[in-house]
């Protein structure tokens, strides 16, 4: 595949002309609306024939809610290895929580495309809210754990998943090892049954890192007490946070130079954001709140107000500004060119591969160009 930025005067028939390529495929890979207008500076992706690039094994997984659109699911799962059910959560009495949505059509559709399904834990309550009370009170007492890990395998059982995925977030420091300990004995009870065991991993750059989110996250034991970890490289740029890009490629390459001096290469999935935001200007700390919006959304979005996107070097990251209702918006998103980046950087690593957080929109041009940089390790 080719990436071709928009230029003054372009229109999809010149370039589908210029590249010898069906103006129809050029549409559907990148998810056009009619009229197909193009903002100046979108980035296209192209396929051509001339491309001898070699591709290398990788693990893809996704995240997604039940409540995602059968087509997008549908859509996305040839290009995913693992699917991951967001999510069931636990109380202080020891009782799962599942989804409120019923999931068992989204197991059924993963291994329709032999994906395999899995569970993912979090310490989310019935609240639907992240909980480290929740957290400590499970680390501290065995007895609590065990009656979650035999639900959780007799869940995994019932249902026809395949492993399981540990996301605990705003882990209290004094359990940092409990934690671990703790990730280590799901494993040791649910691997002889064939569950494989994740865990996914505030980014942090360096092991003293300061702050609620990963002071409670030690890489080293969590590498060694799980079969694979997903670093959650995203948030810089986040809903109450001032505009910026959300995954940035150098804080990006700090978290996973850092991941590669406490785990070994082979068990670290990138994570990827599917996803951007939306600020209105200017931003004022405490007030400002962004909205979340889809990387095709983000063209449209800037096609419709002749607004230009800009790329930003550094952070490899594409961005614009436009203004509605007399207020000045300012937008980071994701596209061909920023993932392109995060698959070199995994190609340079030599990690294991690319984890998307989250699949509820369909990006489809970032799904094609993984499929082209890297062999998709499917089930047989």
């Amino acid at each position: 595949m080719e990436i071709y930025t928009v230029k003054p005067n372009d229109n999809i028939d010149q370039i589908a002309l210029t590249y010898k390529v069906p103006v129809d495929s050029l549409i559907y890979i990148n998810q056009m609306v009619y009229p197909y207008a193009l903002a100046l500076g979108q980035a296209l992706l192209i396929p051509t024939a001339n491309s001898a690039k070699s591709r290398v094994p990788a693990e893809t997984l996704g995240y997604a809610y039940p409540f995602i659109s059968p087509w997008v699911l549908s859509e996305s799962l040839p290009y995913l290895s693992s699917l991951y059910v967001f999510s069931y959560g636990f109380t202080e009495e020891g009782e799962l929580v599942e989804p409120v949505l019923d999931d068992a059509w989204m197991i059924e559709a993963a291994k329709g495309q032999r994906t395999r399904p899995v569970l993912t834990f979090t310490s989310i309550g019935p609240d639907g809210r992240f909980h480290s009370s929740l957290i400590h009170t499970l680390l501290g007492d065995l007895q609590l754990q065990q009656r979650i890990i035999w639900q959780l395998g007799r869940t995994m059982q019932e249902k026809g998943f395949q492993g399981i995925d540990i996301d605990f977030e705003y882990i209290p420091a004094e359990d940092r090892v409990p934690f671990a300990e703790f990730v280590a004995l799901v494993r040791h009870i649910l691997s002889p049954f064939g569950y494989r065991v994740s865990v996914a991993l505030a980014p942090k750059t360096s092991s003293d890192q300061q702050g609620l989110l990963y002071e409670g996250v030690d890489y080293r034991l969590l590498g060694e007490a799980a079969d694979q970890v997903m670093l959650m490289t995203y948030e810089w740029g986040y809903t109450y946070g001032p505009p910026m890009a959300v995954a940035p490629l150098n804080m990006v390459r700090r978290v996973a130079e850092y991941a590669l001096t406490q785990i070994p290469k082979e068990k670290i999935i990138l994570g990827i954001p599917n996803y951007g935001y939306d600020w209105p200007l200017p931003y004022v700390r405490g007030t400002t709140k962004a909205r979340t919006i889809g990387n095709v959304e983000a063209v449209q979005l800037a096609i419709s107000h002749g607004a230009a996107i800009r790329f930003d070097e550094q952070a490899q990251s594409p961005y614009f500004h436009y203004a509605q209702n007399g207020v000045r918006h300012e937008v980071w998103f994701e596209d061909v060119r920023s993932y392109r980046a995060k698959f070199a950087l995994i190609r340079e690593l030599g990690l294991k591969g690319a984890g998307y957080w989250q699949m509820m929109q369909l990006f489809r041009a970032g799904l094609i160009l993984m499929a082209d940089t890297f062999e998709i390790a499917k089930e047989v």
